[in-house]
């Protein structure tokens, strides 16, 4: 009998029924019980558990242990404490053993005497370091949601599963891997697509698209060549170089063939990081007419971007060009941008 497990997954707000559309697609009928509230899946899971860290719509993934003790000090007793020694073993084997360095016990009133006494004693028992903010083994501990006791979460993975090993270079303002796999898997990905990424930036999209499905064609275009040097060490960490074209390209003015396009995405410039407000009110119809140029006929167009009523008055206007088909409202990094996934027409561009 496959073992069960008590498993929380973080994930996005706004993009819970996503995460939980691609666990149901991974594991179906070993996931029961399952719950979804703001941020978070909550779930019964038959299986093991190294199967989680495949998961790429989701923040991280969390092992739910329930102890029946009335407060925290009662851990520490010698057989709560074995049990949960136990527990965060099992969760370290996971792994290999240079991953776990440090630890981070997480609980509202953290630095209390108890909790102090209880993540040193931890911390000494398993041989880590106590870390002050992110540790390697996180470690949280809050009242049960469900029964009485306390429960313990620990981390399934020395990092997010949203921190991926591909990223080896760090672009500003570069999009999170969890919401462009998201926005890649609402695409229905081909491997007979032709993708074009306009505004590549560091490759984040093009990656999680290429993880997700082999494209007969993909290309990354940004005016800025750091940017594609950036995404080209990316791409060679993930393994993708040879499936990938990089260009200097311009956005609005492409050299490519009309109707030559089955997917386009991209992660606009919203006036944070990069570019203004007024810059955006001359690049989106530009972009948008162009996409609409270089897409063939029922071609899907994915875009992010926090400039909200911009680009909504913008597909207002190029109806005819685009069928929207999908809003998604998502949370992420403090902000709440809008995921847009249209349709081509198959209006001429005039």
């Amino acid at each position: 009998m496959p073992p069960m497990f008590d498993i929380e997954c973080d994930t996005l707000e706004g993009l819970e029924p996503y995460a939980l559309e691609e666990i149901r697609e991974r594991f179906g009928r070993r996931c029961t019980s399952i719950v979804l509230r703001s941020g978070r899946i909550r779930m019964v899971y038959t299986g093991e558990l190294q199967a989680l860290l495949r998961l790429r719509s989701v923040l991280a993934a969390y092992l739910v242990v329930t102890f029946d003790v009335p407060r925290p000090r009662a851990l520490l007793g010698h057989q709560h404490f074995t049990r949960l020694l136990r527990v965060l073993e099992m969760v370290r084997s996971l792994g290999v053993p240079e991953q776990y360095r440090t630890m981070r016990l997480s609980a509202a009133g953290e630095d209390s005497s108890v909790l102090t006494r209880l993540k040193e004693t931890l911390a000494r028992h398993i041989g880590l370091i106590v870390a002050p903010d992110e540790g390697d083994l996180l470690i949280r501990l809050r009242r049960a949601t469900q029964k009485t006791g306390w429960e313990v979460l620990v981390r399934l993975s020395s990092r997010p599963l949203a921190t991926r090993e591909w990223r080896v270079c760090n672009w500003p303002g570069a999009l999170n891997a969890t919401l462009a796999s998201v926005m890649m898997r609402l695409t229905q990905p081909s491997e007979v697509d032709r993708v074009l990424n306009l505004a590549c930036g560091s490759g984040t999209l093009l990656i999680e698209r290429l993880f997700l499905a082999p494209a007969q064609l993909a290309i990354g275009c940004d005016l800025d060549r750091e940017a594609l040097r950036c995404a080209q060490r990316n791409l060679e960490a993930a393994g993708f170089t040879q499936a990938v074209r990089l260009e200097q390209w311009d956005a609005t003015l492409l050299p490519l063939e009309t109707e030559s396009i089955d997917m386009i995405c991209a992660d606009l410039p919203f006036g944070q990081l990069i570019g203004s407000h007024r810059d955006n009110e001359a690049l989106y119809p530009r972009l948008i007419t162009e996409a609409a140029r270089v897409a063939a006929s029922g071609a899907r167009m994915c875009l992010l971007t926090h400039e909200v009523r911009l680009i909504e008055r913008v597909f207002e206007r190029y109806a005819g060009l685009w069928t929207l088909t999908h809003v998604v409202r998502v949370r992420t990094g403090g902000m709440t941008p809008r995921v847009y996934l249209a349709l081509r027409t198959t209006t001429p561009v005039s």
